[in-house]
């Protein structure tokens, strides 16, 4: 930027190619880079590169950077490489696709002849990405070491899902075997590549949160993590633990630092002078999101940090920690407009607000004359939120039409404190339509046993709650029991499905966007977590499909959109829908957008598909009026 001299990366050993990754390392000018899947480093921008991989291959092998399946359902990052703190050794993963079936997806247009993009994707059953873990050391000769799997995974099928320094030489990393119910905390000594076992967790259905990055002291004789506790009746929760490393026997010892029915969300930070741990947590209510503290010694005194903080406008936070831990920032979330904020750790009081939105605030104050209302429901043994936006002019002596939206994922959570403008709101605020969010079993955040319940039964415990969900509301004088429509996307559009298809003549319409219509044409690792593998549970896949069985859905108007490039949920997905539909002579209207993904990304496209469903609801809720007879008009 001084000098105005500009550097290109173009190692030797490559030709017109795309690069795939860029980023500055830890020390200097440190440079790593990513050509046809291999791994170029510099130790600064004017010296030569070193490639420090040689078996990339374009879509078979990977290297530092993820593939399909570990980028979506299991990294969730692009990003397959970690630099060790000093910056003297990278870790990184090598994913092989060799043997892993590969999907098509055509471009259509641009071109005279259509042109196919091949990706490695496995289906539920198929053959997964065979996965190493290697450290190479940057100082000195490039030497590469591989970090061996625990001896019980060794002859069997695993994934790496989380990888982390500990110390310039120490390595933690989480190894999970294909059934997702087994895993093995392993910490590593990268200079000899021994892995010592440090913790294993086991489940007799899936393990969640698989992710989550240990927390560890300096010196490595504690670390922190969250683990499921139980609580009593209502099952287990996320709580923190923290691990204690005898140096002798390298015997553990745990102790608990929190409890009680809500869930740590986040362990952010370990300060080692006050000896505390920050971390988000919903013991407010599972709604929301608090900053926390907790003693690690004593009585372990816990401290909310975030909640006196505006505390009319935020009770959804996210925050981050400087590296001393003397300052967070706080992003409050909502239910009020975003505010971004700086606070000293030691006086919370002390602060400094960085973003407050006025000009959105002063937007949403013109216009927003919505509010929304939260009513617990009592379904089998749980109480469950269920979240209405209502009309400005709302009254209980109208009608009004509803629609209900379907959450994208199991384990997430729609109805929160969170600050939320979408397409939705323009139904609220301009059709007088009431717009409702209900998180049944299936849903995150509450503890282990209401997310657990859909192992096995992916589409019918969710149906049933959402079913049971608008029953309640049906016996409410506000709501039109003939206006009831149904959004959902991608997994929701799965959910919406099933309920459209089970719920004949509840609801006028209903709109699918990618949805998934069998989770057999599903990746692998979402699918066999809940579902199990294909060919030992054939009748739990074939009872979880939207496929058969489609003749309720003959009421109902139907709308489907989907990308024909969408690599998430591919175009096959509606495709199948399709033809079953025809078979059962159901009616349905298709929006197709050409080379779009699973997520619309042309403004164009955005504008056109959020119109589309606009006018798709709006022509569907509005009132009818009466048609009055015409009087026979009187011949000459």
């Amino acid at each position: 930027i001084f000098s105005r001299e500009v550097w290109e990366l173009n190692p030797p050993e490559v030709e017109d190619s795309v690069l795939q990754y860029a980023a500055w390392g830890i020390q200097g000018q440190q440079l790593i880079y990513i050509f046809e899947n291999n791994i170029y480093y510099q130790p600064d921008v004017k010296s030569s590169s070193l490639r420090l991989t040689s078996s990339g291959k374009e879509g078979i092998i990977f290297n530092g950077i993820a593939d399909w399946l570990y980028e979506e359902e299991l990294l969730h990052s692009h990003v397959a490489h970690w630099w060790s703190p000093d910056g003297e050794r990278l870790a990184f993963l090598t994913i092989n696709d060799s043997l892993v079936p590969n999907m098509v997806i055509p471009r259509f247009t641009g071109g005279l002849y259509p042109k196919g993009k091949q990706y490695p994707y496995p289906k539920a059953g198929q053959t997964n990405p065979a996965i190493k873990l290697f450290v190479v050391n940057l100082y000195g000769p490039a030497h590469t070491l591989e970090l061996m799997p625990p001896d019980s995974f060794k002859s069997r099928e695993y994934y790496i899902t989380m990888v982390k320094w500990v110390s310039n030489t120490k390595a933690v990393v989480r190894w999970l075997n294909r059934p997702q119910n087994i895993s093995i905390l392993t910490v590593c000594e990268t200079t000899t590549g021994a892995c010592s076992r440090k913790y294993e967790m086991q489940s007799d259905l899936w393990l969640p949160k698989q992710n989550e990055e240990p927390v560890f002291s300096k010196d490595g004789t504690k670390f922190f993590m969250t683990v499921p506790v139980k609580q009593g009746g209502r099952g287990e929760f996320h709580h923190i633990a923290m691990f204690i490393v005898q140096a002798k026997s390298e015997q553990i010892s745990v102790r608990h630092l929190t409890s009680g029915n809500w869930e740590v969300i986040k362990i952010l930070a370990y300060d080692e002078n006050t000896q505390k741990i920050y971390f988000l947590s919903t013991e407010e209510s599972p709604r929301g999101r608090q900053l926390h503290s907790v003693s690690t010694v004593g009585s372990l005194n816990r401290q909310c940090l975030s909640c006196n903080f505006l505390k009319d406008e935020c009770t959804y936070f996210s925050a981050k920690f400087s590296p001393t831990n003397r300052h967070f920032l706080l992003h409050c979330k909502g239910p009020g407009v975003p505010v971004v904020s700086v606070h000293s750790t030691s006086n919370t009081a002390k602060f400094y607000i960085l973003e407050n939105n006025a000009v959105l605030k002063e937007a949403v104050f013109k216009k927003k004359n919505s509010r929304t209302e939260i009513k617990m429901l009592h379904i089998e043994d749980y109480e469950l939120p269920l979240q209405l936006s209502l009309p400005k002019d709302f009254t209980d002596r109208n009608q009004y039409a509803l629609l209900l939206i379907i959450d994208e994922a199991p384990g997430s959570q729609l109805v929160t404190d969170k600050f939320h403008i979408d397409w939705d709101s323009v139904l609220v605020n301009s059709d007088n339509v009431i717009v409702a969010r209900f998180d049944g079993r299936g849903s995150g955040f509450q503890g282990l046993k209401i997310l657990q319940e859909v192992h096995r039964c992916l589409g019918s415990v969710e149906v049933k709650d959402q079913i049971a969900a608008i029953e309640s509301l049906l016996k409410q004088p506000f709501v039109d029991p003939k206006r009831l429509s149904i959004f959902g996307k991608g997994y929701g559009g799965y959910i919406t499905s099933m309920i459209l298809k089970s719920s004949e003549r509840l609801f006028k319409c209903g709109a699918v966007v990618a949805p998934i219509t069998d989770m057999k044409l599903y990746a692998s690792a979402f699918s066999e977590r809940y579902l199990g593998i294909p060919s030992k549970e054939e009748n739990t896949y074939q009872a979880s499909s939207v496929l058969h069985n489609l003749h309720g859905l003959k009421e109902a108007n139907l709308l489907i959109v989907h990308g024909t490039a969408d690599a998430k949920v591919h175009f096959q997905h509606s495709a199948e829908l399709i033809k079953h539909l025809i078979k059962a002579g159901v009616n349905y209207t298709m929006q197709i957008y050409p080379d779009e993904g699973h997520n619309i990304a042309s403004e164009k496209s955005k504008y056109h598909l959020y119109s589309t469903i606009l006018g798709f609801f709006s022509a569907c809720l509005k009132e009818e009026t009466p048609i009055l007879p015409q009087e026979p008009e009187e011949d000459e």
